[in-house]
């Protein structure tokens, strides 16, 4: 009888503990004494601050931002090497490549004798390696494949959002003023800048374009909402014509035609 008597004072004892162990919780204990009808908001608030995470939720936040910006950095890494080792095995790519180290005389220095040779698969790795370096500093690759740069990653995206705010209103005050207030001409800037925001693409996508398309939308006056709207049913009805053509395309409405959904068909038992 002893000991059960003790353990019941025990455990009353570290509930009343639990209760009134800081300001809060003693602060919720006295309202409950004077409003006992609110039965359900004592509840929850007693389990809230059981289940309520200990550790500070801006630390938490902290590191799941600074380890997606880590697997952000690494992928973008992974895809920029992916390109450059598909670029060092076209033929058109590899050639220009080598060509180039034959004129610096990059590839004649693997080439050694004496106490300092190397084997044929050394001589072959380090000349891969001269190649997709040349590719690396000639080809300015855009896109999705790109270099990855620090300032790209969520975590600098995040820290320097005021500045980029900043500098996004005075570019808008500066575009008021100097087109709709003293209705200057745009520059070749600002109309592939609006050409762009027409196309509704990114940056990177705008800049992933070969240089003649972007002629091509200078030449055709796509910053004129009309001219665009021309060039658009254009895009539209070229893209129908294609897909017209197209045997898979021709497959896939036969299929839906005769086979597709809403077909009614009868199985024998």
């Amino acid at each position: 009888g002893g000991a059960q008597a003790a353990h019941e004072k025990f455990l009353l004892i570290a509930a009343a503990y639990e209760t009134l162990k800081d300001e809060e919780t003693r602060k919720d204990y006295d309202y409950m004494l004077d409003h006992p009808e609110e039965y359900y908001r004592h509840y929850y608030h007693y389990y809230s601050r059981r289940l309520a995470p200990k550790v500070d939720v801006t630390i938490v936040i902290l590191v799941t931002v600074c380890a997606i910006s880590v697997f952000q950095f690494f992928s973008w890494w992974s895809s920029y090497n992916e390109a450059i080792n598909y670029l060092a095995s076209v033929p058109k790519y590899r050639i220009q490549a080598t060509e180039i180290a034959k004129q610096q005389g990059l590839l004649n220095k693997t080439k050694e004798k004496g106490k300092n040779r190397r084997s044929k698969e050394e001589i072959r790795e380090e000349e891969e390696e001269i190649i997709k370096d040349i590719i690396k500093n000639k080809i300015d690759i855009k896109g999705g494949y790109q270099k990855p740069k620090i300032y790209d990653i969520l975590l600098f995206q995040i820290l320097l959002a005021p500045f980029y705010w900043c500098k996004y209103i005075v570019w808008y005050c500066w575009w008021i003023y100097c087109f709709t207030i003293k209705g200057q001409e745009y520059g070749v800037e600002e109309k592939l800048y609006i050409i762009r925001r027409y196309m509704k693409m990114s940056q990177s996508q705008f800049d992933s374009l070969e240089d003649h398309q972007k002629e091509t939308f200078l030449e055709r006056q796509l910053w004129i909402r009309e001219n665009y709207e021309v060039y658009k049913r254009e895009q539209e009805e070229e893209l129908k014509k294609k897909m017209a053509m197209d045997p898979r395309w021709k497959r896939y409405r036969r299929w839906m035609k005769n086979e597709g959904p809403g077909r009614l068909t009868f199985i024998d038992d």
